[in-house]
This record gives structure tokens, C-alpha cells and sequence, in this order.
């Protein structure tokens, strides 16, 4: 089965696998499998219909698993895959935390034990179309414009996935069904935790004082972390001109934005706090 990033990545653990060789498997990374396939859409949205198997990953990727793609593919921080909000420290926000090191030609990049579990934030839409080439070509020294996403040093613009891509950027269908789709009953829940309420014990959002360690709170019906709260999620909708879709609210959202019903949209090249990564595959 091929794999497609989204709540780049999911919760509850149905498999821990490694994309790549022993050589080259620097990011492990945690998938949970979608079946049901051509299951129907949600009444209430029109959202969430998928014709194909797929994983989407349990959890949201790490600050920790970030910076192993930085130091394989940052040196010289071509494309902007780093910027200064994933560096910022401290603070109401939390911030990203990992810290660039050296100078152009020889950056490394590290991040403390007290942030590394926490979702990586400042990601644009291309920077999580540059880290799903890369897991999709091996990781290591495999290439980041080229894979699921033709980028060749594109930072705008609409690009789309490629046909028989490994790993890439969801679609919003593909994210939606992992959030609020049960599999066991067919139905749809307002909340991506499997209920048509949801509290602050099931998930990061606001009021709240930044974002938390992946994994926290409630899975969804199919058994994914974080898709409500903590960060906002890119998926590969376009919307509104060039903009990408995004999904999931965050810490600094009220409840409202967790809800099935809520769309939202930004530039793919913002650097904004709280966009995370998300991470998908299919067969």
C-alpha cells in the first residue's frame, strides 16, 4: 500500500512502519489505515465519499521528525524550508522551537526533548508537499522537488499532485473521512472524536495556552489523533484562487472550528503559527 500524508497526520496506532531502507530511515512514522471503500458521502456536507483504501498518519508529524528532514535537506535552506517562526522560543504560542545552526552550505537543525513530540508549526502548503517527496523518495538524500509534487523550486502557485504519487498531501476528502467517518456504522460525527460533542479533554483548543504534545487527547472513529485542535491541517483542496484548504482548527480556535462543517483556506506560501503537516498514502 502507498502512502498519503495527512494530519501530516491520524491517531490511535493500527501500525508503526518505516517508509524507506535501513540506510535511509531517519522519519518513522505511525499509520493508520482507511478502508470502506466508496463509502458515502457525509448528508449533512457533502464531504468525505473516497473510492480507494488509504494510511493516514496517527499522529501530526513532529517537530522532532522536521528537523531530521531539515538536517538531510536544509544545509543551505533551499525553497525557505525553514523560516524564523519555527525558531521562535517560549512564549503564550510555544512556538516551533528547533533551532538552526552554522551557516548557509552547512545549517544543521536541532530541537530540545521538552518540544520535540509537539507538532511542527510555521509549515507552508509546499514545505509539506517538499517533505512528502522526500519520505516518498527514501528520505536520506532523495529529492524534495521532485516525487509526488513536481516543485522544481516553486513557492506559489497551484501544483498539483502527480498520478501514482507515495506519499503526499490529502485531499480533503481523504482528511475529512479519517476525522469524522465510523466505518463500523457508516455514519458521520460533527467532532473527530467520534461524537457529536467534544471537550477540552478530547482536544487542544481555545481557550488554551498553545499547543500540546501529538497524541493528546481523543482518536476519531478510525483511530487518528489531533485532527481537531492543537494545529491547523493543509489538505489539497484548492480554494479561492491559489489558496489551499485547511482543516481542524487549532489551540487558539474556539470549538467551532473542529466541526465537520467548518471549511477554511489560506495562501500556500504563508508561514503561518499554527499550519502543521500533514502526511498521507494509497495503494
Amino acid at each position: 500500500m502507498k502512502q498519503s500524508i495527512t494530519s501530516i497526520f491520524g491517531l490511535a496506532i493500527l501500525a508503526s512502519i518505516s517508509l524507506v531502507t535501513p540506510a535511509f530511515a531517519v522519519v518513522s512514522m505511525s499509520w493508520t489505515s482507511i478502508g470502506n471503500v466508496n463509502n458515502a458521502a457525509d448528508p449533512s456536507t457533502g464531504y468525505g465519499s473516497v473510492d480507494h483504501a488509504y494510511n493516514i498518519g496517527t499522529y501530526e508529524v513532529t517537530n522532532a521528525q522536521y528537523v531530521d528532514f531539515l538536517n538531510a535537506k536544509g544545509a543551505s535552506n533551499s525553497n525557505g524550508i525553514y523560516n524564523g517562526i519555527m525558531g521562535k522560543t517560549g512564549g503564550t504560542y510555544n512556538y516551533g522551537n528547533i533551532i538552526q545552526s552554522g551557516s548557509s552550505g552547512s545549517y544543521t537543525y536541532s530541537v530540545s526533548s521538552t518540544y520535540a513530540n509537539q507538532p511542527v508549526v510555521g509549515v507552508t502548503w509546499f514545505d509539506a508537499a517538499r517533505f512528502s517527496n522526500w519520505l516518498g523518495n527514501g528520505q536520506g538524500s532523495g529529492s524534495m522537488e521532485t516525487g509526488a509534487y513536481t516543485l522544481n523550486g516553486a513557492t506559489s502557485g497551484i501544483i498539483n499532485v502527480n498520478p501514482g504519487a507515495a506519499v503526499y498531501i490529502p485531499s480533503e476528502n481523504e482528511w475529512y473521512k479519517a476525522a469524522y467517518y465510523n466505518g463500523a456504522n457508516s455514519t458521520y460525527s460533527l467532532y473527530p472524536n467520534g461524537q457529536n460533542t467534544i471537550t477540552q479533554a478530547d482536544a487542544d483548543y481555545w481557550p488554551s495556552s498553545g499547543v500540546v504534545d501529538v497524541g493528546y487527547g481523543k482518536a476519531s472513529s478510525s483511530g487518528t489523533f489531533g485532527q481537531g485542535g492543537n494545529a491547523w491541517e493543509w489538505n489539497d483542496a484548492v480554494m479561492s484562487g491559489s489558496s489551499r484548504g485547511l482543516r481542524g482548527g487549532s489551540w487558539n480556535y474556539n470549538v467551532g472550528a473542529l466541526a465537520s462543517s467548518y471549511r477554511f483556506n489560506y495562501d500556500p506560501s504563508d508561514e503561518d503559527l499554527q499550519h502543521r503537516l500533514p502526511c498521507c498514502q494509497r495503494p
